[in-house]
């Protein structure tokens, strides 16, 4: 029997490909390894810092949000991450008022001919006509005038009342300044808030020609018709809306 001596296989090409593949990858993985260490040992607040960033855009509406006592409106005045729609409170919570309540908006002006804004147009057809009557007389004296407000629908005198209470801190306080809706001229289109100054001023002289009267002391804005004082001149004044008996009804 003839014996033959064995000698190994060679080793195929392919298979030094790949232990040479993994030995790469085994280094490089190494390396990365060894390099997010280091970083993390240079910044330990790295991570930190994006845990407590994505908590304060999570959590805006909490107590550290807008609404809470570290947002805009507590101690802190932190600014929020995040736009937040508050909703109303109070008396502007209650159904928008517009135009159509006699609202004229602030930076707004309304010329006293103007009739298609409600708040000119409803007012009392008489005082109306001695309003447009002293408009023209000042205009040629060089004073423009301008409606600040007139006729108020019932709820947006109440409005004005609920706002005053709060301002002023109470009802007797804010009665100075603010007739509720059941005694108001402006509800009944009685009454006119004018201005600039220079008109007013030009009425407090003028204006018992066209029978136009200022009726309070404290608001020389506010203006009545009193027909009798085209001859007889204006009524005294009262002192503010409390001292009026028109009040007490």
């Amino acid at each position: 029997m003839n014996h033959r001596t064995s000698r190994p296989a060679p080793a195929h090409p392919a298979g030094r490909v790949v232990l040479v593949g993994l030995a790469i990858l085994g280094v490089t993985v190494a390396a990365f390894l060894m390099r997010r260490s280091l970083e993390t040992a240079s910044h330990p607040s790295n991570m930190s810092n994006t845990a407590t960033t994505t908590s304060t855009t999570a959590g805006s509406n909490g107590p550290n949000g807008p609404n809470g006592p570290s947002g805009p409106s507590g101690p802190s005045g932190s600014s929020p991450t995040a736009e937040v729609r508050r909703l109303p409170t109070g008396p502007r919570a209650h159904t928008a008022l517009g135009s159509d309540d006699g609202v004229v908006p602030d930076g707004t002006t309304v010329s006293v001919f103007d009739q298609a804004v409600p708040a000119v147009g409803r007012l009392d057809p008489d005082l109306l006509a001695a309003l447009r009557g002293a408009a023209r007389a000042a205009e040629a004296a060089g004073v423009r005038m301008h409606v600040d407000s007139g006729w108020r629908s019932p709820e947006y005198q109440q409005r004005l009342l609920d706002d005053a209470v709060a301002e002023y801190g109470s009802l007797e306080k804010a009665a100075r300044w603010v007739a509720t809706p059941q005694t108001s001229a402006h509800v009944l289109g009685e009454a006119v808030d004018l201005g600039p100054y220079a008109a007013t001023a030009w009425l407090s002289r003028h204006g018992a020609a066209y029978g136009l009267c200022q009726i309070y002391a404290n608001e020389s804005w506010h203006y009545e018709l009193r027909p009798d004082a085209v001859g007889d001149g204006c009524p005294a004044m009262y002192a503010d809306p409390t001292e009026d008996p028109r009040m007490r009804r």
